[in-house]
């Protein structure tokens, strides 16, 4: 028998290295490199690799993408681009108990009620586990088939048998090739488990869904191979604290990266929040200090969300500084801005920042927000409730433009705002209607006679 060869993957990227190392060179992290087996030859040698397709002049390729396949959940085909591809592999990770399996029955369950054949395979629940879910959520169709495996070599025999028009693996972290040695869940094995579907969904033209695990940092373990392999990768947020989730594509071959879903989680599984807005500001207390209300951008829909500052007395000498759904660095900058221009010892006190709703948000036009919620609080006086502001915030105070300013404008007046605070340098903006209000200001000396 011919040695087996072993090296040392690091557990959390997937590097390799020929000797144990304590901290990772790839992504820094200490003590996670393990010995595995390295794989001498992926997917085995009796792997059919071969596409049997002959080089061919790119103008005479057939680019036709083909119906979409439609999942029955708006808020999910919004992020896939429309619909699933034929063929693709979609990379699902979040938290655990976050939604992940609960989402992906859902969707089996509508394609089933339609006739479709479908396979959910889990190699981490019973089959009476899976059956308890499905008829908490309503998923109980003859179409639905459930596999308790993890061999992938079995999964795969299963698959050629079944042809179903939908595969779904629970998870990649717990199958397993015989063509290694290692155990589950090591690099060398979710790399060769992922490269098994990627494969099947290629040559089948079969969707699969992948659910993957995370780290304690957030991000999917394995190897980043893994993301770079799969067509889409959907990502779900959210706290358990809060009955809303968020699934955000981080990376989509078939459609763009920047749309977002949103679900509220209940007794029956997930269900869509056909209004974002409402649902993030159904509990905003009006006429208190320290509250205002921006409209962010999630994709290409705008999401009113509402941002609360509170300042207090420093008592222990050293100013906190806490923010919660938005970067904790651009709050003590924005503080410092406000010191300069104000002059009125800002940096000096406690400031505290959330994002009600549990939410978070990190692009540059919630500065404005964030310096009107501390100003209001400062001051211990109320913004009109029925007021909106949006805008970057400079180093020297001025007021910078923001992309998608129409579409936040639009979705204030239909949330019944009447009053706008924006940027002067926004060209072009009108109101579409008449019942806003918008007030351009250029730098933040003249934010407080247009907040209060």
């Amino acid at each position: 028998m011919k040695p087996v060869k072993t090296a040392f993957f690091c557990q959390d990227c997937g590097y390799q290295s020929p000797k144990w190392l304590g901290k990772c060179p790839a992504c820094g992290v200490w003590n996670r490199f393990v010995e595995e087996e390295e794989p001498v030859s992926v997917l085995g040698k009796d792997a059919d690799l071969s596409f049997n397709t002959p080089p061919l002049p790119i103008d005479e390729i057939a680019a036709e993408e083909g119906d979409r396949i439609v999942s029955g959940i708006d808020e999910v085909d919004r992020v896939l681009g429309g619909g699933l591809v034929g063929g693709s592999v979609i990379l699902v990770g979040g938290e655990p108990g976050i939604g992940k399996s609960t989402l992906l029955l859902q969707i089996l369950q509508h394609l089933a009620a339609r006739g479709s054949k479908v396979l959910y395979v889990s190699g981490e629940e019973s089959a009476k586990q899976i059956r308890l879910r499905g008829q908490r959520i309503g998923a109980l169709s003859g179409n639905l088939l459930v596999l308790t495996e993890i061999s992938i070599e079995k999964i795969t025999q299963h698959f050629r048998e079944v042809k179903p028009s939908i595969l779904v693996v629970d998870s990649i972290q717990t199958t397993y090739s015989a063509n290694l040695s290692s155990a589950p869940g090591s690099v060398g094995q979710v790399r060769e488990g992922a490269q098994q579907f990627v494969l099947l969904a290629k040559k089948t033209g079969v969707p699969v869904f992948i659910i993957g695990h995370v780290t304690k940092d957030g991000a999917i373990a394995g190897p980043k191979i893994l993301e770079h392999m799969v067509d889409t990768v959907l990502y779900f947020e959210g706290d358990s604290g809060h009955p809303y989730r968020i699934i955000r594509a981080i990376k989509n071959r078939y459609g763009p990266t920047n749309e977002v879903g949103v679900f509220e989680m209940g007794d029956s599984g997930l269900k869509e929040v056909a209004n974002p807005s409402s649902f993030f500001l159904n509990e905003r207390p009006e006429g208190t200090v320290g509250s205002v209300v921006v409209p962010s951008i999630e994709g290409t829909r705008p999401i009113l969300i509402e941002v609360q500052g509170l300042v207090g007395a420093n008592l222990f000498g050293t100013p906190r500084r806490t923010a919660i759904g938005v970067d904790h660095n651009r709050v003590s900058l924005l503080t410092s801005v406000m010191d300069k221009v104000w002059g009125k010892n800002i940096c000096g006190h406690d400031i505290f920042i959330n994002v009600a709703g549990g939410i978070k948000v990190d692009e540059p036009a919630v500065d404005l927000g964030v310096v009107s919620a501390i100003l209001s609080s400062f001051l211990d006086r109320p913004i009109d409730p029925h007021t909106i502001v949006l805008g970057e915030v400079g180093l020297t105070g001025e007021i910078r433009r923001v992309a998608q300013i129409e579409e936040r404008v639009k979705e204030a007046a239909r949330m019944g705002f009447n009053r706008c605070i924006l940027p002067k340098g926004q060209k072009d903006v009108t109101p579409s209607s008449q019942k806003i209000k918008l007030f351009p200001i250029s730098n933040l000396k003249q934010l407080m006679e247009h907040l209060f």
